[in-house]
């Protein structure tokens, strides 16, 4: 299972704690320093069932400077994922990737499905 977190994140060190607490394996991966690549997060948004948009992080500075919330809708899907894909600031954190599920952001009743 990964990991895919902000470590600075306070959300992502609730979640990482709350995988420990659980006794979880799982691999960190710093999303500021090792970006999802566009390839990943096409693949996890297939997986995961979301909508595209649940993928942005929109409380965020980059998010908000970019004024996305005013370009997304005019933007393809694989305009988005390329995006995306270009700074690991823009991705909403934290991320749990397992074989066949993806959840994004920390909601302890979704992650307690994980296995």
């Amino acid at each position: 299972m990964q990991f895919v977190c902000y470590p600075k994140c306070t959300t992502c060190k609730k979640a990482q704690k709350w995988l420990e607490e659980q006794g979880k394996k799982f691999e960190v991966r710093d999303i500021k320093e090792d970006n999802p690549t566009y390839d990943e997060l096409k693949n996890w948004y297939e997986k995961s069932g979301l909508a595209l948009k649940r993928f942005f992080n929109t409380s965020g500075l980059l998010y908000k400077s970019m004024e996305l919330k005013d370009k997304l809708p005019a933007m393809s899907e694989e305009e988005q994922l390329r995006l995306l894909a270009t700074d690991g600031m823009l991705v909403k954190r934290p991320i749990l990737v397992d074989d066949d599920k993806v959840l994004v952001g920390f909601k302890e009743a979704e992650w307690n499905s994980i296995k």
